[in-house]
Formats: structure tokens, C-alpha cells, sequence
């Protein structure tokens, strides 16, 4: 009896929840359908604000980057042969003068030859002197006919050999005396020493390289240039060159190389660089070429767009429905990016935001406040 009476009330409950559900159906469907009516299909997507082009003086500047290099490089070599070197006076990074001591042979060698060489040209002297006597008194004793011709000819010849061997032994002693002058190695010019490979007690070859020698103690930068700024760049403009520590050298072009690389197609820009204790021969660094100011019409960056490879900026149409346009950009300057070409000076482009926005979407313009700063800025 109580389970009928369980079963029958269970079958009320569940009677009336279907009878309510039946009810409330009806509405929540009306109610669904006024809403979807009301939003329709021109619904803005976003609110924007915009902005136009506006002109703005920016900086004109060409980067690039290479190693810094001695301007020139002096090689010192020994220049006699078979010498042990004996004393070497300077090292890598010493400031040399010209004329500076950089290292000597030993000399003992040389000092003897050349005593023999002066000994030699003393006794040749001496047989000039005595040829030139017995030619003068043949020629007078010619003009007697005491001496055969045959004899008279023998003198003078005589004397003629002994004024070869006085030439030989003063170009003999010569040589010698421009060996002991080799003895000492000597710097030819101002700079640094950028290479040492003399070591005491080493016997040197003619020829043998024994230290390089920063000219002047200059560096350049040689910086390769992309082929289409070439034209851009001209010798005596400013140069700004960025080391790897955050240091910056100030520089000037000097000139550029006739030919350009065929594998890189890039040319090269040679750079004098201003003395800078941070500056090594052999460091990478990049730079900028100033080029001077020039007017441009501008965007913020905020309104651009990178997209497979190329820049877009979101165009607001008459209709409020944006226009995903291609543009070419230039030179940047703070926030401001150069446009080049893609747009007109009057039309309405989406200032920010520009990513969560597709081609065609529907906008609502609430301000172009960023414009008016833009102008703001372009009037200072």
C-alpha cells in the first residue's frame, strides 16, 4: 500500500517539472531571438582610435658592421743573414717613435769584416798610388822615345786596374758598414707594436719577420655596406661606431672601394677612427653613417602590422569597416616609422590594436588622439 502510493507521487513530481519546463521554453526562445535581433550583423568588432599620416623630420642613417683594422701595418725583418740576435727592447703594445731601438744583433762579426774591409781599401789606395806614379813617368818618358809603347801601355793599364780594386774595396767596405747598421733593428716609423716574434738568442734569416707595427698607432673601421647605399654615402661624413661593451667611437669616411664583393654584394667603407683605449685591431663592431635630417610622413609603430614577410596598416573605410593595406616602411625614429608608399596622407588608419583585427571587421572610431600627439611632436 505505501509503495503505491510512493510510485504515485513520484509520477506527480515528475508530471509537473515537464509541465514547467513546457511553460518556460517558449520564452527563453523569444527572449533568445529579440537578442540576436538586436545585435545584427553590423555589430562593431572594436573600438579604435585612428590616425593619419603626419611629417616629422627624422635623422637619415645607414647601419653597417666589420672589423676594426690598423690603418697600415709596418712588417720589420731582419735584413742580414746569419745573425744571433742579442737584446730585444720592446713588446706587443709598446708606443714606439721612429728611429726607437727595437732590438740589436750581435755585432762582433760584422766590426771585424769591417776592419778588414778598411785595411783593404788602405792598401788599395796605396797600389793606385804607386800604378798612378809609374804611369805618369811612362807617359813622359813616351814623349822621349826612352820607352817602347808596349811598356808605356802596360802602365797606364796598370793604373786603371789598381783605381778598379780602390771602387771595389770602398763599395767592400761599404757593404760592411751598412751590415753593422743592420745590427740594429730600428722602428721606421710611429705606431704600436702590434707583433713580437723576436726572441734573444735566435739566429735570423735575411727577410724574417720580427715585429709589426701599427702606423701612427691609427685605426679604421672597415664596414661593408649593402650595394644600394653606396651612392648615399661620400668621404668626410660622421660615423658612429657601437663596441661590444655599449662604447661608442666617433669616425669619418674616408673612402670607398671601386669594386664591390660579387659573392655578398656589399662594398666596402673605409673609416678613420678617433683615438679610443677601448678600440683593438681585430674587433667586430656595428655603426651607423649620418647622413643628415630629412622630412617624413609617419606613422606610430603601434599601427603597423608584420604579416608573411611584409608591413600592413589597418585602413578605416567611409563605412567603419577596415581595409587591410600593404605598405612599405623606412626609417624609424622613438616610436614614429616611416611610411614610403601604400596610403595617402588623408586616409584613417587604426593607431593600435591592430592585430586583433581582420580584413573587413566592422569598427567603432572613438578617438584619433594619438594623430594630434603625432602632430604635436612633428610641430617641436
Amino acid at each position: 500500500m505505501k509503495t503505491s502510493r510512493k510510485l504515485a507521487l513520484v509520477a506527480a513530481t515528475a508530471l509537473a517539472g515537464a509541465a514547467f519546463v513546457a511553460v518556460l521554453s517558449p520564452a527563453n526562445d523569444a527572449s533568445s531571438a529579440v537578442t540576436d535581433a538586436t545585435r545584427g550583423p553590423g555589430q562593431p568588432a572594436l573600438a579604435v582610435a585612428v590616425t593619419t599620416l603626419s611629417q616629422l623630420t627624422i635623422p637619415t642613417r645607414i647601419a653597417a658592421s666589420g672589423n676594426i683594422q690598423p690603418w697600415q701595418e709596418a712588417s720589420i725583418g731582419a735584413e742580414a743573414n746569419g745573425l744571433r740576435l742579442v737584446e730585444v727592447k720592446v713588446n706587443v703594445g709598446d708606443r714606439v717613435r721612429r728611429g726607437q731601438l727595437l732590438a740589436r744583433f750581435a755585432a762582433e762579426t760584422v766590426e771585424a769584416e769591417l776592419a778588414q774591409a778598411r785595411a783593404a781599401l788602405a792598401e788599395a789606395e796605396v797600389m793606385l798610388g804607386e800604378a798612378a806614379g809609374n804611369a805618369r813617368r811612362a807617359r813622359l818618358l813616351a814623349e822621349s822615345g826612352a820607352m817602347a809603347a808596349q811598356q808605356i801601355e802596360q802602365q797606364v793599364s796598370a793604373e786603371r786596374a789598381a783605381g778598379a780594386r780602390l771602387e771595389a774595396a770602398r763599395a767592400v767596405l761599404a757593404t760592411q758598414s751598412l751590415r753593422l747598421a743592420q745590427t740594429r733593428i730600428v722602428a721606421p716609423d710611429d705606431g704600436i707594436v702590434s707583433l713580437r716574434a723576436a726572441t734573444v738568442g735566435a739566429v735570423a734569416s735575411a727577410g724574417q719577420e720580427l715585429f709589426r707595427l701599427i702606423r701612427g698607432g691609427r685605426l679604421e673601421w672597415r664596414a661593408e655596406v649593402a650595394g644600394r647605399d653606396l651612392d648615399l654615402l661620400r668621404p668626410g661624413q660622421r660615423v658612429t661606431i657601437a663596441l661590444a661593451g655599449g662604447q661608442h667611437i666617433a669616425g669619418e669616411l674616408r673612402m670607398l672601394a671601386p669594386a664591390i664583393d660579387l659573392q655578398t654584394r656589399n662594398g666596402m667603407a673605409y673609416v678613420d677612427l678617433a683615438p679610443h683605449p677601448a678600440a683593438r685591431a681585430g674587433m667586430f663592431a656595428r655603426g651607423e653613417f649620418d647622413l643628415g635630417e630629412r622630412a617624413a610622413e609617419t606613422l606610430p609603430q603601434s599601427a603597423t602590422l608584420l604579416r608573411e614577410g611584409f608591413s600592413y596598416v589597418m585602413r578605416v573605410g567611409d563605412d567603419s569597416r577596415v581595409e587591410q593595406t600593404r605598405v612599405s616602411l623606412g626609417r624609424r625614429s622613438g616610436d614614429r616609422v616611416e611610411i614610403l608608399q601604400g596610403i595617402k596622407a588623408q586616409d584613417r588608419v587604426v593607431a593600435a590594436g591592430v592585430a586583433f583585427l581582420g580584413d573587413g571587421d566592422l569598427v567603432h572610431v572613438t578617438s584619433d588622439t594619438d594623430n594630434i600627439d603625432a602632430n604635436k611632436q612633428a610641430s617641436r
